[in-house]
């Protein structure tokens, strides 16, 4: 009777092989946030059907914990702590956006538990020391790269740069500063311009006088737009014109036809051939009948390389995840993945878009180029799209 009271007991109770592996982040389900941190959740959602269809984790199911940081940054910390020593979650993804990104790496560290840096892209997010934090999307200060990159193709030798004031684009801009001193190219002193601005007056008048072949600028899709209705006021066409939110559908949508022949900064691509991308894009319009962005290119990248550290260490322990992961080279749909000392990305960029006809087309990296690259013409030389 005893030996038959054991047996059913071992039987009621669910074995460890049968639990679900759980893996907590904290987004914003709910607030002003909420709209951009869909796409977030959903990719999350759309990665855990994925691998359970294929078998799980360690033969375990995955079963996502997402707890609602109400669109404030400031409770990442607490709810990552809950995420941690309440939910008794197995792994960590982490939150939107830079801010919330901080607050929760300091908890993962604190208890040494590994955390997925999906989205934080300051470099604030990964301090001197830390051991447990990764980063999935390309650093703020990788963002100039691939402007001076096709400045120099263009035999550019000097630029304007300029930066909206805050502290996004003032980062992008201080790299872009040095890299562009080093590489030699003359009047690289970074212009900042007031949020809201819709007049470029003043900087184009600088420009001209200083000679300026190439324009780059780091904004949003308005700053983009009010720049190009300055150039086309004034006749101001450098050979060069570069900026951040002209890969926004909002810019074009803005300026028209006048949007021909800019170059935006993307952090993803739904038509990029990186590895897995068109699987991914495919996916996700099944299930959710729409079409990913970057935050969800960003979430699902964070995901699968996760998955790559567990199934390549074989366990769920945060010393063992670490180690593969502070070594490991591999794609996601979202780009490269390999880190420095201090879990930042080296190797992830974002890509360069030209606006031809309309439509975005990738001239940078060369790798994934799907056109080359067009000199920006002068006003007077172009014609009306038909």
């Amino acid at each position: 009777m005893k030996k038959l009271f054991i047996a059913l007991l071992f039987c009621a109770a669910p074995s460890i092989a049968q639990q679900p592996i759980l893996v907590g982040a904290a987004l914003p389900l709910s607030g002003i946030l909420a709209d951009i941190a869909a796409d977030y959740s959903k990719a999350l959602l759309l990665w855990q059907d994925e691998v359970n269809a294929g078998g799980g984790l360690l033969g375990r199911r995955v079963e996502l914990v997402l707890l609602d940081d109400l669109s404030g940054s400031g409770a990442a910390g607490k709810l990552y702590e809950q995420l941690i020593l309440e939910r008794r979650v197995d792994l960590l993804i982490g939150p939107l956006g830079s801010a919330a990104s901080l607050g929760a790496a300091a908890v993962a560290e604190r208890n040494r538990r590994v955390l997925m840096n999906a989205t934080g892209a300051a470099r604030a997010v990964h301090r001197s020391g830390f051991r447990y934090v990764f980063q999935v999307p390309a650093p703020l200060s990788a963002y100039g790269s691939g402007a001076l990159e096709l400045a120099r193709g263009l035999g550019v030798k000097r630029v304007a740069l300029l930066a909206r004031d805050d502290p996004n684009a003032r980062e992008m801009a201080m790299r872009t500063r040095e890299d562009a001193l080093a590489a030699g190219l003359a009047g690289a002193e970074i212009e900042i311009y007031a949020q809201g601005s819709t007049e470029f007056a003043p900087q184009v008048a600088r420009a001209r006088s200083a000679g300026a072949e190439g324009w780059i600028a780091f904004g949003l899709p308005q700053d983009a737009a009010e720049m190009v209705k300055t150039f086309r006021r004034l006749g101001f066409a450098p050979r060069l014109f570069v900026a951040q939110g002209a890969a926004e559908a909002d810019f074009v949508r803005r300026v028209g036809q006048d949007a021909e022949f800019a170059v935006g900064i993307s952090p993803y691509e739904r038509r990029a051939t990186t590895r897995g991308n068109a699987q991914f894009v495919q996916g996700y319009a099944r299930k959710w009948s729409a079409e990913p962005g970057h935050v969800a290119a960003q979430g699902y990248a964070a995901a699968r390389i996760l998955e790559e550290a567990v199934r390549g260490s074989g366990s769920l322990e945060a010393e063992k995840l670490r180690e593969v992961l502070a070594v490991l080279e591999t794609e996601t749909p979202l780009g490269g993945y390999k880190v420095e000392r201090s879990g930042a990305q080296i190797v992830a960029q974002p890509l360069l878009v030209q606006i031809t006809r309309g439509r975005r087309e990738i001239v940078w990296p060369e790798a994934l180029a799907a056109a080359k690259l067009q000199p920006y013409p002068a006003w007077e030389a172009r014609r009306p799209l038909k």
